[in-house]
């Protein structure tokens, strides 16, 4: 059985949270070698952003798990369908 590619998403988003200093928390998520996404966490509000780096597009979270699955989701391997 694999191993779960959540746990470590998650992990690093509860870093953003439990980061002491005041400053926006900013994370970058690849795979393959491409920047799928940045994720950005705003402690004064308790809210992450997501940016996808293909589509320039933005969401805000206010649940890490919503937006770890998102992550999960960009970072998943294309895989060829042939």
């Amino acid at each position: 059985m694999k191993s779960s590619q959540l746990i470590p998403i998650i992990r690093r988003l509860e870093a953003m949270q439990e980061d002491k200093g005041e400053e926006i928390q900013i994370r970058r998520f690849e795979s393959d070698g491409s920047e799928r996404c940045i994720v950005k966490y705003d402690k004064k509000t308790g809210t992450f952003e997501l940016e996808e780096r293909s589509s320039g597009q933005t969401y805000q979270f206010d649940n890490i798990d919503y937006v770890a699955i998102e992550v999960l989701e960009l970072v998943q391997p294309v895989e060829n369908s042939k």
